[in-house]
């Protein structure tokens, strides 16, 4: 049986937030969910906020470049700087909040994103490792209500993957 329970760890004296959550769909559909634009704005923000890529280019040295946008229409930019990719096994990229040009916001939290996806047949196992330079960045993003937005994102995610499974 299927079971999407988030398992979310923080490790303060290691700056890290582990993230692990299994999809009922195959490594390959939850790779491009995680990877391609046109999914990633069907699911990446938490209801009733949507993503918006503006640019994206996966590959190592490439960025994506996506805004938050609210329901009142409000934008909050972010980018992906990916270094490693390894198809439909891992990539890693670090994350910023930036303005619509992407120039990063050096006064908020900046993290590594190490994002593993284990094939389990008929389901995937993603595993986020969420690193940090400092555990006031850690504790900033804990206090935004990160936990809450990627829990209602991945919520998001499982209703993406059971509309699009062949």
């Amino acid at each position: 049986m299927h079971n999407p329970a988030l398992d979310f760890a923080v490790n303060k004296e290691n700056k890290t937030i582990t993230i692990k959550r299994e999809f009922a769909a195959e490594r390959p559909l939850v790779w491009d969910a995680y990877t391609k634009s046109e999914l990633l704005d069907q699911w990446w923000a938490p209801k009733p906020w949507k993503a918006r890529t503006k640019s994206m280019d996966f590959r190592e040295g490439g960025r994506w470049l996506y805004a938050m946008v609210g329901p009142a229409g409000e934008e909050h930019w972010a980018v992906a700087d990916y270094q490693t990719i390894v198809k439909h096994q891992q990539f890693i990229g670090v994350d910023a909040f930036t303005d619509a040009d992407g120039n990063i916001n050096s006064a908020m939290p900046r993290s590594t994103w190490d994002v593993a996806f284990v094939d389990k047949g008929p389901q995937t196992l993603v595993e986020c490792l969420i690193s940090y330079d400092d555990l006031a960045q850690l504790e900033t993003i804990i206090q935004m209500g990160f936990r809450e937005g990627i829990t209602m994102a991945m919520e998001g995610l499982d209703e993406l993957l059971v509309s699009i499974k062949k």
